[in-house]
């Protein structure tokens, strides 16, 4: 099993890859590590942050691909009717763009201090923008 830091504005996290459930995108996303980005509030999705990652391909289709992410499932949207992006669900949430639902592959689970994601989820929501590393434990 990999795990994955996570480093969120002043938040840490650590996440379980899910390479049973996802493989070619886990094995996609680890070779991109460490994954450099950073979260906004998403527009249409509820309780969740989000990366808009445009036109990078991770070169992967559908898999352990879901509209509901539960908090702490991270999913990865690989492009086609909407951009490609990333999702952290930290409450409700149903992953939706402006062209309606969308269903994205949950690749990664945050395993620890995972009480903390609604309180960075609100900061971003009314604070801006937050800097996001994802590295290899």
């Amino acid at each position: 099993m990999t795990n994955i830091a996570i480093t969120a504005g002043a938040f840490h996290f650590q996440a379980r890859l899910e390479s049973e459930a996802a493989p070619a995108t886990c094995a996609a996303f680890e070779a991109q590590l460490p994954f450099r980005s950073r979260i906004i509030h998403v527009r249409w999705s509820g309780e969740a942050v989000w990366m808009p990652l445009g036109d990078l391909q991770f070169g992967v289709g559908y898999e352990n691909a879901t509209s509901y992410p539960n908090p702490g499932q991270i999913i990865l949207y690989p492009g086609g009717v909407s951009e490609t992006e990333i999702l952290i669900s930290y409450g409700h949430a149903a992953f939706a763009s402006k062209a309606g639902m969308l269903a994205g592959n949950h690749f990664l689970t945050i395993t620890e201090n995972l009480e903390a994601l609604a309180t960075l989820g609100k900061r971003v929501l009314w604070e801006g923008a937050q800097d996001i590393v994802f590295e290899r434990v």
